[in-house]
């Protein structure tokens, strides 16, 4: 089970939890399976969200994640 922590603007798509442990071994699977337990977080998921990594952010879904990994779901930064 990995941890991954939710900005506040997700929280109340998942019962005001801060913190959901999911099953997963990499990113698309650990944000698969919090959409399979909460279930409204998915139009925002979708949206898009900037998935956090041990203080870096991923655009690799397929990157491996370990239940030790400090994992963070924040509002998608954008730039340029």
């Amino acid at each position: 089970m990995v941890e991954i922590n939710l900005w506040s603007g997700l929280r109340r798509f998942a019962g005001d939890q801060t913190v959901i442990s999911v099953s997963g071994s990499t990113v698309r699977e650990i944000l698969d399976a919090l959409v399979k337990a909460h279930p409204a977080l998915l139009q925002v998921i979708k949206a898009g969200v900037s998935v956090s990594l041990n203080g870096q952010i991923v655009t690799n879904m397929s990157t491996a994640v370990d239940p030790l990994d400090e994992i963070y779901l924040i509002q998608r930064i954008k730039g340029g």
